[in-house]
């Protein structure tokens, strides 16, 4: 029954689902009726109602009555079935026996789309559930419908249950998979260093195909690591690695991306940048956040190829980036105000002057500003305990 648990809710639906809200610009409109009639075919095949109305009132689809009739009976017959089996159990049969019960209740509510009632029943299940194991199946289950609705104060609740009952003797095989869900959770919420992290230990033990398939987790693994990584560890930790060699030909703005990157090729850079960008505006987990995404890369771009150069000419770098000086200067200029990059221009001449900051020096500014912070906060407390 828990690999049953595992196949829902269904996390492929998530993509067609993020699609239908995109905008026209991002998704043509076949792709997007093509995406809409594949939804509406997979909510069709499996009298999934809830999710049906779901999608009618975030998309404002022109409801189809019939079709809803149809469901609601199918529902509703198939729920008095599995109230009844319930029934029984309870009246003529055992523990395990009621909750085999409220489990196929559990899942056929996932299945179908009906959120609070599906983590309800699961709930029951959960306290008729004595196995670690079996509780950990269910704490995933739990992880899961708060990916699908996005909630993410669900993931995040069932998260800390799971760690919980992991330490109370989970096996390995799914403490690597709690992993790669809470990979998937920073990665959503835009955490991409501690994503990363956690994908990187994942590599070799990924076993969390219910999320996602393996292609999908490498790709996902590489976009967070080159967004964390410095150019050493990127080498070492994504380039090196057997499991990601193995498929990321298959992925050629992520491969293009991550070499040129390494290779200081700053000119395909971009341009690898720019296709991984309209791949990451069509993905569910970090669509909504392509533009922090595209930014932060470009200005690790800038500033690693800086921190070469003492001063560099405008000109080179916008040659260097294939991009016009005047874009260069404008978007330079604006990373700057903001304090991202250590440098300053010089119209007049037309370079870039890198100031290059002392760690040490910085580091010992921050601790004196840290300790002015604390000591403040001592004489506020000694100046109550007086009082």
């Amino acid at each position: 029954m828990t690999e049953e648990l595992e196949k829902v809710p269904r996390l492929d639906l998530l993509r067609d689902i993020y699609l239908n809200g995109l905008s026209m610009k991002i998704v043509p409109p076949q792709k997007k009726n093509e995406a809409k009639n594949r939804l509406i075919q997979i909510i069709t095949d499996n009298s999934m109602l809830p999710l049906y109305k779901r999608l009618i009132e975030k998309f404002k689809w022109q409801a189809d009555e019939k079709l809803m009739e149809k469901m609601k009976n199918e529902n509703e017959k198939k729920l008095l079935e599995l109230d009844e089996n319930i029934k029984k159990a309870e009246e003529n049969e055992g523990e395990n026996e009621i909750r085999e019960g409220l489990l196929k209740k559990a899942i056929y509510l996932i299945q179908i789309g009906e959120k609070d009632q599906a983590h309800l029943a699961l709930r029951k299940t959960l306290e008729k559930t004595i196995s670690t194991n079996y509780k950990i199946d269910i704490d995933f289950a739990m992880i899961r419908i708060g990916f699908f609705f996005e909630d993410y104060d669900m993931i995040r609740r069932n998260m800390e249950v799971a760690k919980f009952d992991l330490e109370s003797g989970g096996d390995w095989e799914r403490k690597n998979r709690l992993k790669v869900y809470e990979a998937t959770y920073l990665m959503a919420i835009r955490n991409f260093k501690q994503a990363a992290q956690l994908f990187v230990e994942s590599l070799s033990t990924f076993a969390a195909y219910e999320l996602y398939d393996y292609n999908q987790f490498i790709y996902y693994s590489i976009i967070t690591n080159i967004f964390s990584l410095d150019r050493v560890e990127l080498q070492e930790k994504i380039c090196n690695s057997s499991e990601v060699l193995s498929v990321i030909e298959q992925m050629p703005f992520a491969h293009k991306l991550i070499t040129s990157l390494i290779e200081c090729n700053y000119s395909e850079f971009f341009s690898a940048l720019a296709g991984t960008t309209e791949e990451l505006k069509r993905d569910q987990w970090i669509g909504t956040h392509v533009k922090f995404f595209c930014r932060e890369m470009r200005i690790r771009a800038y500033a690693q190829l800086l921190q070469s150069y003492k001063s560099v000419q405008l000109k080179s770098m916008a040659e260097a980036f294939g991009v016009t000086v005047e874009f260069l200067d404008k978007e330079i200029s604006r990373f700057i105000s903001s304090g991202r990059l250590h440098c300053k221009i010089d119209k007049v001449a037309g370079i870039i002057e890198t100031s290059r900051s002392d760690e040490k020096n910085i580091l010992y500014q921050s601790f004196l500003k840290e300790g002015d912070v604390l000591l403040n906060k001592v004489q506020k407390l000694s100046r109550i305990i007086n009082l």
